[in-house]
């Protein structure tokens, strides 16, 4: 079904011819107010994931802050769910799917009730501490605005699937602060759904710009990834190629397990799908306490890995418990993203199979050196 075809006929805006100047206007447009809502999530999600500082502060960290904790999350995460499964089922999860079936044709973005609901429920999710990233609200957020953007507009249904990826590009670059980032990023991920052209490759570059422009304008950032470039040595490029292999091979397993994850889930709680929410989310905020490497999106997490000295086992058990919470975060149904989580998977993995080749050449020279 179309996007426009599915409107009721008195609804449906007639289409007005519009110039490229225009259009990148428009999408810069959409890329300054994704920034700007962007920044606003942002700025509520980093302010309420003190709480479980609060509590330590407030009632240390003994086995009463750990229950309240419990019920604090559960609360939340069932706020989340009840409120998307009410008004916008459709805004469980990352969004990402939802755009790109907008673009092919094939879903209505329902901007008016998603637009809401995912920037609500996504901050009482988010910040409830569960394994789930910032980037999937951000991109449905953009391109829900775009499409309301696009409808006052009135624009064709061309000129409306590429505001569309425009608005989902200013929402990834409000997610990490990386507008090249997101322009390569959506090209590449939206390049079966919709056939772009200079103008709308344009557009998306515009809307990325005006994206950064919006965040600025608020004081809202992304959380920074501050790793320090090392300088390696040309010899050591085959270790690299070995490293995306293997972490191609754990996305393999990522995705299915993922996949497996969402359908046990909806088989197994079918009959009371608020059920997942509610101990997730007592399990999420009693770590939050006891261990809070485990929990969240993960924005925080990396930096402090790279730049700690971490032991093999401490990063295996990193790895573990974020794939782990992943897998039992995303199925509950609530907005929530994927990338981040599966960026601090990737670095832990990828910081210890770094340790094992330097263990393994080390091991290596020490056996030279006894010949």
């Amino acid at each position: 079904m179309d996007i426009l075809h599915a409107m009721e006929p008195s609804d449906r805006p007639k289409s007005s011819p519009i110039s490229d100047g225009a259009f990148y206007f428009i999408a810069g447009l959409c890329g300054l107010a994704g920034g700007i809502a962007g920044a606003a999530f942002h700025l509520a999600v980093d302010w309420l994931l003190h709480w479980p500082a609060w509590l330590i502060a407030r009632f240390g960290s003994g086995f009463g802050t750990i229950l309240m904790a419990a019920a604090i999350a559960a609360a939340g995460l069932l706020a989340a769910f009840l409120l998307t499964r009410r008004f916008a089922p459709e805004a469980a999860g990352s969004g990402v799917q939802e755009i790109e079936g907008a673009m092919e044709g094939v879903r209505v973005v329902r901007w008016r009730r998603v637009l809401p609901v995912k920037f609500v429920a996504g901050v009482l999710a988010l910040s409830s501490g569960l394994v789930a990233g910032r980037e999937g609200p951000t991109i449905h957020i953009g391109a829900s605005i775009a499409a309301g953007i696009a409808e006052f507009f009135r624009l064709d249904r061309d000129n409306m699937r590429g505001l569309l990826a425009a608005g989902a590009a200013a929402g990834l670059a409000a997610a990490f602060n990386a507008p090249l980032a997101a322009i390569l990023f959506i090209v590449e991920e939206t390049r079966k759904q919709f056939r772009y052209t200079f103008r709308s490759y344009v557009g998306v570059i515009c809307a990325s710009a005006a994206s950064a422009l919006g965040m600025g304008l608020v004081g809202g950032t992304a959380p920074p990834l501050r790793i320090a470039a090392l300088e390696q040595p040309l010899w050591l490029l085959p270790a690299f190629v070995l490293l995306g292999v293997g972490l191609g091979g754990l996305g393999v397993v990522f995705n299915r397990c993922l996949l497996g994850a969402l359908d046990w889930t909806a088989d197994t709680f079918r009959r009371a799908p608020f059920v997942p929410a509610l101990v997730v989310g007592a399990t999420v905020g009693a770590l939050a306490i006891v261990l809070p490497e485990a929990v969240g999106g993960g924005e925080f997490l990396i930096p402090h890995l790279v730049a700690r000295d971490l032991p093999l086992a401490t990063l295996a058990l990193v790895a573990l418990l974020r794939f782990a919470g992943t897998m039992v975060s995303y199925p509950v149904g609530v907005p929530g993203g994927i990338f981040s989580p599966m960026l601090t998977l990737a670095t832990a993995v990828g910081l210890g199979i770094g340790m094992l080749m330097e263990m393994a050449l080390m091991a290596g020279g020490a056996a030279d050196v006894g010949k």
